[in-house]
């Protein structure tokens, strides 16, 4: 705890914390301040993704780098499923979509482009596990393939029957989720070796693996606490912006709700951990395909006013599939350089601008 403390000491951007405590209190004592709760949730979630970082690269000493790439992509979804799970409740399914198609966009492309960029600025070339990468590309692949079927036959087809559209989308649900069991299993038991990650050097300023997994709880914890805020306030500043709702979910809570992964991916890339950092983007990217999608599906019959389906508007399922693609295409040579990350940027900056220009029909 006293090596945590000094961490936080010795980090000016870790002193941003008092603004968590701050936020949580103007939350409840001034709710219809939604400006200010939006300012203050962007700089309380910043320094609590520095923390989740640390604790992050911590558990990746101990675990390596898969596992703790898949921590990370683990907790860092569990803010995101919050956020998902509180719109769900008050049936906005819109939102629900824009930020599952956002999340997988934005982890597939900015945090991996971004990676390699940082990386590549500090490297002068950078080597990952090409087997790894190509694993969780294509998961992503399949599960994008997955996501896109329910909305491409409904079009193509003119299928009219929400019912039959509705099953369709529950049985793909459950076959996702038993997929993506099925690769952790694949990935973590039979051939874990495949995915080892490249030697490293060590850091001895690692946190002991249990005060950093008490940290990953703790501050998941308080990301979900204060993004929900963040969410609760973000459409009437993006309403005074002028940003429609589909860019509100697909850009603006898919990046401030992955700071944490973010700031661990980021980090780990100008370390020279590139394999943490592709671990963490592509299978972030994946876990929300394959496994947080096709559960809030579920949850839907639950907590939902009327069940949800796996349809999604059409410009959502080009950028989904054109990132997939360009994931897979990226990461298959195993290694990578600043410019490969500026293409990556690239193409998420124009499905950005495509959103803003271009806003689809509410």
């Amino acid at each position: 705890m006293t090596q945590l403390l000094g961490k936080i000491r010795s980090t000016p951007l870790l002193w941003l914390l008092v603004f968590v405590p701050v936020v949580l209190f103007t939350e409840h004592a001034r709710p219809e301040a939604h400006v200010a709760l939006f300012l203050l949730s962007v700089l309380a979630i910043v320094p609590l993704a520095a923390m989740l970082s640390l604790a992050t690269e911590s558990v990746a000493e101990k675990t390596g780098d898969a596992a703790g790439g898949l921590i990370n992509a683990t907790l860092g979804n569990l803010t995101e499923l919050v956020i998902a799970l509180t719109a769900l409740a008050a049936g906005q399914y819109a939102l629900v979509k824009a930020s599952i198609a956002g999340a997988i966009v934005t982890n597939a492309l900015f945090m991996l482009g971004a990676s390699f960029l940082l990386g590549g600025l500090r490297h002068h070339v950078q080597d990952f596990n090409r087997v790894g990468a190509r694993f969780q590309a294509s998961m992503l692949f399949i599960a994008t393939v997955a996501l896109l079927v329910p909305s491409a036959v409904a079009t193509a087809d003119h299928v009219a029957d929400p019912v039959a559209l509705q099953h369709l989308s529950l049985m793909l649900a459950v076959l996702l989720i038993g997929g993506y069991v099925l690769g952790l299993f694949f990935s973590l038991g039979t051939h874990k070796e495949a995915f080892a990650s490249s030697e490293h050097e060590t850091h001895g300023d690692a946190m002991p693996i249990g005060i950093a997994l008490v940290t990953l709880a703790v501050i998941t914890v308080l990301v979900a606490m204060v993004s929900h805020i963040f969410v609760a306030s973000v459409e009437v500043a993006g309403a005074a912006l002028g940003l429609s709702p589909a860019f509100v979910g697909f850009i603006v809570v898919s990046l401030v709700g992955g700071a944490a992964e973010f700031a661990s991916a980021f980090s780990a890339a100008r370390k020279n951990r590139l394999d943490l950092s592709v671990s963490i983007a592509l299978g972030s990217a994946a876990q929300i395909a394959l496994f947080v999608g096709p559960l809030l599906v579920l949850l839907s019959y639950v907590i939902g006013p009327m069940p949800m389906g796996l349809d999604f508007w059409p410009g959502a399922i080009v950028m989904m599939l054109i990132a997939a693609l360009s994931a897979a295409m990226l990461t298959n040579g195993g290694h990578s350089t600043w410019f490969l990350g500026v293409l990556v940027l690239m193409v998420y900056a124009i499905f950005g601008l495509t959103l803003y220009v271009l806003p689809p029909a509410q």
